[in-house]
């Protein structure tokens, strides 16, 4: 019969009314009062599945029970089975567990970068960051597969606005986190959660990725260099700190400021991958992967003035242990405060200006690329161990100019060797 209001109120308990209009439509009662819509279906692959469309009641009647059937049965047709859907979607992940979840397989190494590398530990604590102290406190309760791209958006204006900057503490004595918040951050989190979305699609916990097609704030790159009249304050500066700041952090400043190496990479390196005698620093492991720098002579004597450990050994120690200097953005804001720069010059500054030098003093690109750390394109950079006689006079000529511009003179009467002939 056709179901309507007078058969849902007369049906006893156990009984099962067909529709007549709507294939598998059924009301069905149990032991108690309530009376439950459901459908019955084979799915493309011929299995009989029970779908419950809802109890009868606000909003469900039999005609919009009839009404939501057919809409099924067209999901059906198509392939969809909606009992699994609606299974799934039960028991679906939330975004908190899907973070962790994409965090522990991005530790374990079976997530790959675009170079076909695991991430480094360095972009591991990042994500980790960005995901505790912005996309948790946000997304962290809802379920995986009804996030909505307005839901992405509001996530972005939140971080842009500063609703999710604190300040918190960290293990250490006397630690604190400065968590803020701005359209830059905010940028950079969405492209992470598109990632973790990408991830999810690929585990197949959603059939789309919500991130995509959400416009994200303009990059704000940072061209920021050095004046004349600051790169004197700096050189003065680095002077004025010798025996007020630890040594080791004047030091590297300096070294940044003659090479444009990125701070991370100058803080990280050790004696063993240093040679002074061919003037070639080779770092295994940075933000492009294994590289080779030329180094300036200047840069070769502040290193050769250093005392030295052992191989292993840091060439910027720390204040206390053997770790990397963890301090140094501190003691570089300290620098900076002595030389009264403003406080907007920092180690990226540097790395900038020594760019902006080299473009100044006519050097191509791609020279300024390998002096600095760029990622090249060229093969042959893959079997390159020495830095040839342009490259490293190209390194002297942007120290020899910074080092003039903070009134200093490289020291005069240089031995350059040679080598032997055969």
């Amino acid at each position: 019969m056709r179901i309507g209001l007078r058969e849902i109120r007369a049906m006893a308990p156990g009984a099962v009314l067909w529709d007549a209009t709507v294939p598998g439509l059924a009301a069905r009662r149990q032991t108690g009062e309530a009376v439950a819509y459901v459908l019955k279906y084979r799915t493309a692959e011929g299995r009989a599945r029970w779908h419950t469309i809802g109890r009868h009641g606000a909003p469900w009647t039999p005609d919009l029970a009839r009404a939501e059937a057919l809409r099924l049965l067209g999901e059906v047709v198509k392939g969809a089975d909606p009992a699994e859907a609606k299974q799934a979607r039960r028991h679906a992940l939330t975004v908190t567990e899907l973070c962790d979840q994409y965090l522990a397989d991005a530790e374990a190494g079976r997530l790959l970068t675009c170079r076909r590398e695991a991430k480094r530990a360095s972009t591991l604590l990042s994500d980790r960051g960005r995901i505790e102290r912005h996309i948790k406190p946000i997304l962290g309760r809802l379920a995986v597969p009804a996030v909505r791209r307005e839901d992405v958006e509001r996530l972005m204006h939140a971080i842009a606005e500063g609703e999710t900057a604190a300040r918190t503490k960290t293990g250490k004595p006397r630690g604190l986190s400065h968590v803020r918040g701005g359209r830059g951050v905010a940028t950079r989190t969405i492209g992470l959660l598109g990632a973790i979305f990408t991830y999810a699609v690929a585990k197949r916990l959603r059939a789309d990725n919500p991130v995509r097609g959400v416009m994200r704030f303009a990059d704000q790159k940072r061209e920021r260099r050095l004046s004349d009249d600051e790169y004197a304050a700096l050189g003065a500066g680095l002077r004025k700190a010798e025996g007020a700041i630890w040594p080791p952090a004047v030091a590297c400043a300096r070294f940044l400021a003659l090479t444009g190496w990125r701070s991370g990479e100058a803080l990280a390196l050790r004696w063993r991958d240093v040679d002074l005698v061919r003037r070639v620093a080779t770092l295994p492991d940075t933000k492009t992967g294994r590289s080779v720098r030329p180094l300036a002579r200047a840069a070769c004597d502040l290193l050769t003035a250093l005392p030295r450990s052992g191989d292993s050994a840091l060439v910027f120690r720390a204040t206390r242990g053997d770790g990397v200097m963890a301090g140094f953005p501190k003691l570089f804001a300290r620098l900076a405060k002595l030389a009264e720069l403003p406080a907007d010059v920092t180690p990226h500054v540097l790395r900038h200006s020594f760019a902006s030098l080299g473009g100044d003093l006519g050097l191509s690109e791609p020279t300024i690329g390998t002096l600095i750390g760029h990622r090249s394109g060229g093969i042959t950079a893959r079997y390159t161990h020495l830095a040839d006689a342009p490259l490293l006079a190209a390194a002297d000529a942007v120290a020899r100019e910074t080092l003039a511009r903070m009134g200093e003179a490289e020291p005069a009467g240089a031995v350059v060797p040679l080598r032997a002939a055969g």
